[in-house]
């Protein structure tokens, strides 16, 4: 589709992406104000927040407009250099160690996460050996074995910190992609299996991630110690009702709720502003997905529709876990809510894979000049 029809179909597109991330964004930076108005200083939070907006605007604008070429080529080097720090954070005295998990590298006054770079490295570089490796993808070593391999230099290292949600999302996308990309079933199966039992014998071995199962099954009773994060996130959705509380006068934000301006934010949101505000905030993510799925058919090649497969994906999960965790149908696991969770490197990955959606559209309409060849 040529001429005025594909520019009106891609400039609805756009702003079938750049409204949501807009109405998310906004939303968050509300939130978080109400949030932290209970601390010696209560805009020193969304202060923050909206510095790592205009830096995530800023990366996500370059993201729109990079030659995907370009990063088809770079895709080695970013992932080795994701990889490293990966590794780097792993290490003793060298990765923030917070609650046991060393996730935080230090840069001066920047603290930041490596697995949300890793994010954005693995969907680039499996992305980029996807289509370079197509007339393989049916054997069971080039089509599962070697993008396995490739999924785990990210996870492995993830795991180590240790980051099992951030893990279970990154395995999970990468199988979706390799799944798309056209690895047998049967091959997929025999493999993930037994990854599958090992991955839930690790979380048996760790009494913390079983304590939370257990807090999950239980909440009533063990509210008091275990699932006391999500008991306080039920009473906040509870308290909110239909139109919530109103700004800055919820029960939560008095430091009822730990983690209540990142991992929980959600349930703020339920109490202070209501079911209104939570279903948009539902309703966002799923217009994001739909007209990010409804343009995949016009992909010209198999590394963008990658691209785009796997950048909407690692946003839409995440929301999808993040809200699970906090609404109760769903183990506790500290995974941020896109765009509305405190945080920085997390909000310039999200704006980071926004950014290579809206590449791919632009791209895509304009189809005469595009070729697999300029990959």
């Amino acid at each position: 589709m040529d001429g005025p029809d594909a520019q009106g179909s891609f400039r609805g597109a756009w702003f079938g992406i750049l409204f949501p991330v807009a109405f998310l964004s906004a939303l968050g930076l509300l939130t978080l104000m109400s949030a932290g108005s209970n601390r010696a200083d209560p805009y020193l939070i969304v202060s923050k927040q909206a510095l790592w907006l205009a830096i995530a605007f800023c990366v996500g604008t370059a993201a729109a407009f990079v030659d995907l070429g370009l990063l088809k080529r770079f895709a080695l080097p970013i992932a080795a250099v994701s990889v490293l720090l990966l590794v780097l954070v792993i290490i003793p005295h060298v990765g923030r160690e917070v609650n046991g998990s060393r996730r935080w590298l230090e840069l001066g006054p920047i603290v930041a996460q490596p697995s949300d770079l890793a994010k954005f490295a693995l969907i680039i570089f499996l992305s980029s050996y996807l289509y370079d490796n197509q007339r393989k993808l049916k054997t069971f070593t080039g089509g599962l074995v070697k993008p396995l391999f490739i999924v785990g230099l990210f996870c492995v290292p993830i795991i180590l910190e240790p980051d099992y949600g951030t893990t279970f999302l990154c395995g999970f996308v990468g199988l979706i992609l390799i799944f798309l990309a056209g690895a047998k079933i049967s091959h997929i199966t025999a493999v993930f299996t037994p990854l599958g039992a090992v991955f839930c014998a690790l979380i048996y071995s760790d009494p913390v991630r079983m304590r939370r199962i257990f807090s999950f099954l239980d909440v009533e009773g063990t509210k008091a110690d275990g699932s006391y994060q999500l008991y306080q996130a039920i009473l906040a959705f509870g308290s909110g009702g239909v139109f919530g509380t109103g700004i800055g006068r919820g029960r939560q934000q008095l430091s009822f709720l730990p983690e209540a301006h990142t991992d929980f934010i959600f349930a703020i949101v339920g109490e202070e502003l209501g079911i209104f505000a939570t279903v948009s905030v539902v309703a966002a993510f799923a217009i994001l997905f739909f007209v990010t799925i409804a343009s995949l058919r016009k992909a010209p090649n198999l590394f963008e529709y990658s691209i785009a497969t796997g950048a909407v994906m690692m946003i839409i999960l995440q929301a999808l876990f993040n809200m699970c965790v906090v609404t109760g149908l769903m183990p506790t696991k500290g995974i941020s809510l896109p765009f509305i969770s405190y945080g920085g490197s997390n909000l310039v990955a999200m704006f980071a894979f926004t950014g290579l959606i809206l590449n791919c559209l632009r791209r895509w309409s304009k189809p005469a000049q595009i070729k697999i060849g300029e990959l």
